[in-house]
């Protein structure tokens, strides 16, 4: 699996599916544990539809 996900966009992933995943523990709705999506794409940084997609906002190495 080659990374297609840079590394803001990791961040910003982790961060948001942390908290939704957060949410729902405590007493959120239980939708929110759909955060781990986010949280497990960000962690990898490799995601599927991006990978269908043909979609990467990895900077390319010169």
């Amino acid at each position: 699996m080659t990374k297609n996900v840079g590394s803001i966009e990791r961040l910003l992933r982790i961060i948001i599916g942390a908290a939704l995943v957060a949410w729902a523990y405590f007493g959120g709705v239980t939708w929110a544990y759909l955060g781990v999506v986010p949280l497990l794409t960000g962690l990898v940084g490799w995601c599927p539809p991006y990978a269908i997609f043909g979609i990467s906002t990895c900077k390319m190495k010169k």
